[in-house]
């Protein structure tokens, strides 16, 4: 681009349609926020003043059929695996998952009956929060690893299943 500028200054930016589409969708992530336990206040936190997820185009939902991302925060039992997976189904394609904490991605301390042990049981997850409760730093990269990701897809993929564990 630097070289098309010296020859003609004009502003000029080339680029494909799928980087285009990839840009805009990576820039306008809205969230279908499913906050379970104690992360679920760091997932507040960080859609507060001090982090502001509105500037990264994230814009929490609560509905599942205008969100693309799922964001599960905090521990799942087995009595809501059964909402998580209907809600997931709920979001249209292209769709992705973030678990959040330490109870989403293992079952964390709760080795229980009624627990489950990884939200990836469930629906595959494409990034995982470490922590307990994890800091909305660290939510705000994993975000931002979300984003650089989307970049690198195609737009005109074809959407091939995601695998469990």
């Amino acid at each position: 681009m630097a070289e098309y500028q010296k020859m003609s200054n004009a502003p000029v930016v080339l680029t494909t349609v799928d980087k285009l589409v990839q840009w805009g969708r990576s820039n306008s992530l809205w969230a279908l926020s499913y906050g379970l336990a104690c992360c679920a206040i760091e997932m507040m936190a960080a859609g507060g003043a001090r982090y502001d997820f509105d500037r990264f185009g994230t814009i929490f939902r609560a509905s599942p059929r205008q969100s693309e991302v799922m964001i599960i925060a905090g521990t799942l039992s087995k009595k809501h695996a059964e909402f998580t997976r209907r809600l997931y189904d709920q979001i249209p394609d292209p769709k992705w998952v973030i678990s959040m904490g330490s109870c989403a991605n293992t079952g964390g301390m709760f080795n229980t009956y009624s627990t489950v042990q990884g939200v990836d049981r469930i629906i595959p997850v494409d990034i995982y929060v470490p922590g307990c409760a994890p800091r909305p730093e660290t939510f705000q990269f994993a975000l931002m690893i979300l984003q650089k990701r989307i970049r690198k897809e195609k737009a005109s993929r074809k959407i091939a299943p995601k695998r469990l564990i």
